[in-house]
């Protein structure tokens, strides 16, 4: 009940919008066409093509065991290919839904370079040592054995919770910047299958709440707090991040722990700009100091601006 209303409200916000249907944006059967989209639209647009292409490689292969390169290697353009991705031991339902998800995110990279120019694939660091350092940074030690994201469901997917939320709130926090009709539906609606996506994870994982996440004896509630506190960390900018339990004064109306959807005191959505998810997946607390997931940086007017070369900031949009 808590997810169909969840999707509910997500169809009258899209249909509730003056712009969501007009003369300037219409859908083929193969692409979106483009009029009239400002420079500032495409700068938002193109940005979180970085966090699609991290999400495509990571549950196709996940699932699959190959990624872009094989299924759609025109999408890739040249990127390099990602760092240690490899297929995880996955229950056959675990791995129908990354796979869906894998194949959502192939379409949601098509949406985006249909509309804008966008660029090619960045250089991705998925490998068990880099999920490893999320987690270690996320308890403030390094755990033993180190993570390993694609052993079992059970990390796999709390691997995937440090993932689509952050692009979600990303496209929460582009919407009121943007100008053109044509950016407002395709964000509309990459925003709608993503937070789809955050939430069948959160339910896949808060139904495993009180499971230890083998062999360290920590619960799947407890990984996803130390990652939600590790992310508002990061990002420098208060709370816009809750795992799966809370204190009750910070549930829903403040009356209930369990927090199957994350949201602020009137179960809004959180929403984050650019610079917060760089610091994020940087892993760095800096939207000028790549590493993490992106080695060397990701792409896009938006994060090169914050790049000199030493690493600098050098322009701010």
């Amino acid at each position: 009940m808590v997810l169909l209303a969840y999707f509910s409200l997500l169809i009258l916000l899209l249909l509730s919008s003056s712009n969501y249907a007009t003369d300037e944006y219409f859908i083929t059967d193969t692409n979106y066409v483009p009029h009239n989209v400002t420079k500032s639209d495409v700068d938002l647009v193109e940005f979180p093509l970085n966090l699609e292409y991290m999400e495509a490689e990571f549950f196709l292969w996940g699932s699959l065991g190959y990624g872009l390169d094989k299924f759609a290697p025109e999408l890739a353009d040249g990127g390099p290919s990602p760092i240690g991705a490899r297929i995880a031991k996955l229950s056959p339902l675990i791995r129908d839904v990354i796979a869906q998800f894998g194949f959502q995110e192939v379409g949601h990279v098509w949406a985006i370079k249909a509309t804008i120019t966008g660029f090619p694939r960045p250089l991705l660091n998925l490998s068990r040592e880099s999920f490893a350092t999320v987690m270690n940074d996320a308890f403030g030690h390094p755990l033993e054995p180190p993570f390993d994201p694609y052993a079992n469901d059970i990390n796999y997917l709390l691997a995937s919770y440090v993932i689509p939320y952050v692009g979600f709130t990303g496209y929460v926090g582009a919407n009121p910047n943007l100008q053109s009709s044509t950016a407002k539906r395709l964000i509309a609606g990459l925003l709608g299958v993503e937070s789809g996506q955050d939430a069948v994870l959160r339910t896949l994982l808060y139904e495993r709440g009180r499971e230890n996440v083998e062999p360290y004896g920590i619960t799947v509630t407890e990984f996803t707090n130390r990652i939600s506190e590790l992310r508002n960390n990061l990002g420098r900018h208060g709370i816009k991040d809750e795992g799966l339990k809370v204190k009750r004064e910070v549930g829903a109306e403040g009356s209930i722990r369990g927090n199957i959807l994350a949201g602020d005191k009137y179960s809004l959505a959180y929403d984050r700009t650019p610079e917060e998810i760089l610091r994020i997946v940087y892993g760095s607390g800096q939207e000028n100091k790549p590493g993490g997931f992106y080695p060397n940086g990701a792409e896009g007017r938006i994060a090169k601006s914050y790049l000199g070369a030493g690493g600098e900031l050098i322009k701010k949009l």
